[in-house]
């Protein structure tokens, strides 16, 4: 499965405990070292080169393919699972019918993100470093 997938860039708000959790659960599953993390408040991040704003980042997942090409919003997930080997969650993610349901969702989650984390992202982010 690795050799036709192409290593994936995720540009994630590291001052969010939830996408903190989010990103320790996948860095763990990344055994075939096909996902690479960039926090969009770091140097690491190069919004004139990717093309991105820090503030569209942050409002929309985004990530990219070696090739250079990006994908954002719902469509990251299923990308980013497969690579971290989480099948199931890979297919469930990709079915077009939930599509919108999953765009919307994370919409909500990108502009209250910090509210939503703040309630929980301290509890996902000690059940993720327990394990």
């Amino acid at each position: 499965m690795a050799g036709n997938l192409q290593k994936l860039t995720l540009f994630y708000d590291g001052a969010c405990p939830l996408c903190q959790a989010e990103i320790l659960f996948l860095s763990r599953r990344n055994q075939q070292d096909l996902l690479r993390f960039v926090d969009v408040n770091s140097e690491q991040y190069d919004a004139a080169k990717l093309g991105v704003s820090c503030e569209q980042a942050l409002a929309a997942m985004y990530a990219q393919y070696e090739d250079g090409s990006l994908i954002h919003g719902a469509a990251v997930f299923p990308e980013a699972y497969r690579r971290a080997n989480l099948p199931f969650l890979a297919w469930l993610f990709s079915r077009q019918i939930l599509q919108p349901l999953l765009q919307f969702s994370y919409q909500v989650f990108a502009k209250n993100r910090h509210a939503i984390s703040n309630a929980l992202g301290p509890t996902a982010l000690r059940l993720v470093q327990k394990k």
